[in-house]
């Protein structure tokens, strides 16, 4: 029984790990503005254009799963094969932020194309050319990754500010999508080992309540700030990807690159 048990653990965690192909990885929640006390429950999601499959909760897939509200961490309470992943609810009112890492997922490269493609996208410009001044071959290399994902729940009034929860890569909303003004849009900034990230691609996927996906691409300054420009009653995912060298040319010997990748999602009221 036990091994019946080991193997069917071991399907789920692989039937949840991310397709190679699949970019973006987020929190979804069911509703962004609930009532004190009402459930929160919240998908994870993999997928591209803002559109995803929904993934159980498997812990060996999962670093770190907490709310952050008023600044106190709560580490969520999740078990094997909760879909959604997250369902739970918080007394009292006000922002709270879910905070979700994965552990590390590896992707082999067979074709060239799919790597310059990605690094094309996500701009990394000089990626292809660091790669041959490495003197590393176009297929067979190993890339490395790891996600961090947050999102914006209100809680009755909502009130509230996100701010840095210390993952190595992160996008922090600098005003609060459900209480304040946003005549410019809604300020962010991005992080890398806690400092700011100038020039990085924010990647913004806006959802209109029909359902239709557009798609704008913005750069940080040298703060690390951008700002995003929103809609009311539409939900955003921003997405923004650190890619760096392992410090390792030998492709036998493990991953060559490794990608760190931050999302945000919230929802405008109507």
């Amino acid at each position: 029984m036990r091994a019946i048990f080991s193997l069917f653990v071991m399907i789920l965690a692989l039937a949840s790990t991310p397709r190679a192909e699949a970019h973006e990885f987020w929190l979804s929640p069911e509703q962004y503005q609930v009532a004190p006390g009402a459930p929160i429950r919240a998908d994870i999601r993999v997928g591209q254009n803002f559109k995803g499959a929904a993934y159980s909760y498997v812990p060996i897939n999962v670093a770190r799963f907490d709310i952050v509200t008023g600044g106190v961490i709560t580490p969520v309470t999740a078990r094997m094969g909760d879909r959604p992943a997250l369902s739970t609810a918080m007394p009292g009112e006000g922002l709270i932020v879910i905070v979700h890492e994965t552990t590390d997922t590896m992707l082999t490269y067979s074709e060239w194309q799919k790597f310059a493609d990605f690094v094309t996208h996500k701009a990394f410009p000089d990626a292809l050319e660091r790669h041959a001044a490495r003197g590393l071959p176009r297929t067979g290399f190993r890339e490395s990754y790891r996600r961090f994902a947050k999102s914006l729940i209100a809680v009755g009034d909502g009130a509230g500010q996100d701010h840095a929860v210390g993952l190595e890569t992160e996008i922090v909303a600098l005003a609060n999508p459900y209480t304040d003004a946003l005549p410019a849009g809604l300020p962010i900034q991005a992080l890398y080992q806690g400092a700011p990230r100038q020039g990085a691609q924010i990647e913004v996927f806006e959802k209109a309540p029909d359902g239709t996906v557009h798609t704008v691409f913005l750069t940080t300054d040298a703060n690390g700030h951008t700002d995003v420009p929103v809609k009311p009653g539409h939900e955003y995912l921003l997405d923004a990807v650190v890619l760096r060298d392992t410090g390792n040319d030998d492709p036998k010997a493990g991953p060559v690159w490794r990608s760190l990748w931050a999302s945000l999602t919230f929802r405008m009221p109507e």
